[in-house]
């Protein structure tokens, strides 16, 4: 894809978040819930993140916003068209250059009426296309004027959708924005992203909801405890574990309902109580001494890119 070829919107280098905790009375802990991440995002392209639960991507997404909380303990680079994001430039990106379609369907203010919300701090939203954006999203006609508390939540989460198109802005970071939604309104608000993403957007979509991902991004970037193991385009998820490079995303192909929900043995590790080595040895049945004593690099191979010592 040629867009791959341009400079990336969104790099994320060597990330890493830890959260200092409480241990005990007296005590403190570093609980770190990313390791050396790395990630590029460009123009023009959807890159789905998949992964179980726990495994880093909305506090990704909270790093990128710079809204972590303050016990959080940062190192590593973020990049917006090649410019270091610093606190002061995600503040003044953050709702207007840079979007967040929030999972929690509580980030909407319940003392403002919907349609002011959506329209944010911005110049005001005509009306008439506010309407038809919720009217594409099955939102019924007077939903501007009522009040988060009036709405479903799967209403609210369309809502919040909606508000990634009024903000057109150029990055876009959708946190599981599908749940509480029919079939067909999923399937809607991932062509409006797909729409953006073909205007020259660029949309990272946080999902559990992997076969849609499939039919709408152009990459896959599969997180593993708190890291990338293998970035990797929509058509080798697609073509099957043969195309695929991690031992990890294999496995996730074969847990999907269309493949027998056959199930990796084992569990991903905690973050506070991450193995030494390669995070997946442990359950690797090609595991070595090298992986439980050195950590891989991600790595390019076959148009993709992994995170493991043995893929071919």
């Amino acid at each position: 894809m040629a867009y791959i070829q341009n400079s990336p919107v969104l790099e994320v280098r060597n990330l890493s978040v830890s959260f200092q905790m409480n241990d005990g009375l007296y005590g403190q802990k570093m609980l770190q819930v990313i390791s050396e991440l790395n990630m590029k995002v460009h123009a023009g392209e959807i890159l789905a993140i998949a992964g179980s639960s726990g495994s880093g991507k909305s506090v990704l997404a909270s790093a990128v916003l710079g809204i972590l909380p303050e016990n959080a303990v940062v190192s590593g680079e973020l990049r917006y068209n090649g410019q270091v994001l610093t606190h002061d430039l995600q503040k003044q990106l953050r709702g207007s250059e840079i979007a967040l379609v929030p999972q929690s369907i509580e980030f909407l203010d319940p003392l403002m009426s919907v349609g002011v919300q959506a329209d944010g701090h911005r110049k005001p939203y005509p009306a008439r296309k506010r309407r038809e954006l919720f009217k594409r999203l099955e939102l019924p006609e007077d939903t501007g004027k009522r009040y988060p508390f009036q709405l479903s939540g799967g209403m609210v989460r369309r809502v919040l959708v909606s508000t990634a198109m009024i903000a057109d802005a150029r990055l876009v970071i959708a946190d599981e924005p599908t749940p509480g939604m029919s079939v067909e309104q999923a399937v809607e608000a991932l062509k409006i992203f797909r729409e953006m993403a073909e205007e020259g957007k660029s949309i990272v979509l946080i999902t559990h909801d992997i076969d849609l991902a499939f039919a709408f991004a152009d990459r896959i970037a599969v997180f593993y405890a708190g890291t990338v193991v293998e970035t990797a385009s929509a058509q080798d998820f697609q073509a099957g574990p043969c195309a695929l490079r991690h031992p990890y995303s294999k496995a996730l192909w074969r847990a999907l309902p269309q493949n027998d929900f056959e199930p990796a043995e084992g569990f991903q590790p905690y973050a506070g109580n991450l193995p030494k080595g390669c995070l997946f040895a442990p359950r690797c049945s090609r595991r070595t001494p090298k992986c439980e004593q050195e950590t891989p690099s991600l790595r390019t191979l076959r148009n993709g890119e992994v995170r493991c010592f043995h893929a071919e």
